[in-house]
């Protein structure tokens, strides 16, 4: 999956379509941004997706390069404050939520970094071996890659649903095995295992909402 323009595109109508699903699942506020997280993935496998078809045309023209950037943003900039967010703002516990906060300050740190590093240095795209690789020439990778790995999954691997830990599995195995190619090529290849993601969240919102249909159910039988 994501490994051409038509993989990537599909992967964006399937996981903004179960965000939308899980969005009318949510029953709480609170839980928006969590059930919402297929629909950021589908709209930046959709900027992927144009990615692809624009290096092809034009490896090297303005809107190439505006897409990558668009792209990175997303996933670099976005997601290491977006996912402990999203969890810290469903998670009841408090001595978990702490935790969260710290990964919160993890993921802020390690997105102001990204932010500042693709500002000051453009990155390139190009496609190799059958995926695109995000040229960013980024510092620091050693000490980054597992900040963003804790950023990322330990807030979910931390909560007190099971259904959301299996989604931090899911990330962080995705994270572990997608950085095994290596970092310039993450970012694209991670994407495999958002479909997955996706659906577990999907899980997660279809459990509660069946829940409280039988819970309203025996109610009204009682």
């Amino acid at each position: 999956m994501c490994f051409s323009a038509t993989a990537s595109f599909v992967t964006a109508a399937m996981t903004g379509a179960v965000g939308l699903v899980a969005m009318t699942r949510a029953r709480d506020r609170r839980a928006l941004p969590l059930a919402a997280a297929p629909l950021v993935f589908g709209v930046q496998q959709g900027i992927e997706g144009l990615l692809w078809l624009h290096l092809s045309a034009a490896p090297t023209g303005a809107m190439t390069s505006a897409l990558a950037f668009l792209f990175l943003v997303v996933a670099l900039v976005l997601w290491p404050v977006y996912a402990p967010v999203a969890v810290l703002l469903v998670e009841p516990g408090e001595r978990r939520r702490r935790l969260m906060r710290l990964c919160l300050a993890v993921g802020g740190g390690v997105s102001a970094y990204m932010l500042w590093w693709i500002l000051t240095r453009p990155p390139a795209a190009v496609i190799a071996d059958g995926h695109i690789v995000y040229v960013t020439g980024l510092g620091h990778a050693a000490a980054i890659a597992p900040a963003y790995l804790v950023a990322t999954s330990l807030p979910l691997l931390s909560s007190s649903r099971r259904s959301v830990v299996a989604l931090g599995g899911i990330v962080a195995a995705g994270s572990v095995v997608a950085y095994g190619f290596y970092w310039e090529a993450f970012v694209s290849v991670w994407c495999f295992f958002a479909a997955a993601a996706s659906l577990a969240i999907l899980g997660h919102f279809e459990h509660a909402h069946r829940r409280r249909q039988r819970l309203a159910a025996a109610g009204m039988a009682a």
